[in-house]
């Protein structure tokens, strides 16, 4: 069955970096857009990020750009979240999702895993 299983989250200092990963099984992971969305305490699921097929193009939130990169490894069924310059409204659990269609930010909330929590502050 599909399976999105997240890791490589915790605790981190403001100005910070982390990378989460996301690996994929279930699926052909490589012919998929895929994206990273996350969820802060009492909030709604933000998108955050979406990457094409290849890798080649990627897609940011406002709130991230600049921050954040985007990646995958089709040969590993890989994705990574390379986040630096933390802030502390960035803590949120995060999750990789499947997108539909050829499109960066349409995500399907069934596809996402359990998570992996990432958690800013000094």
């Amino acid at each position: 069955q599909v399976q999105l299983v997240e890791s490589g989250g915790g605790l981190v200092q403001p100005g910070g970096s982390l990378r989460v990963s996301c690996t994929a099984s279930g699926f052909t992971f490589s012919n998929d857009y895929m994206s990273w969305v996350r969820q802060a305490p009492g909030k709604d699921i933000e998108w955050v990020a979406g990457i094409s097929t290849s890798g080649s193009g990627t897609r940011y939130a406002e709130s991230v750009k600049g921050r954040f990169a985007i990646s995958r490894d089709n040969a590993k069924n890989t994705l990574y979240l390379q986040m630096s310059n933390l802030k502390p409204e960035d803590t949120a659990l995060y999750y990789c999702a499947r997108n539909s269609g050829n499109n960066y930010s349409f995500y399907t909330r069934f596809s996402m895993g359990q998570g992996t929590q990432v958690t800013v502050s000094s």
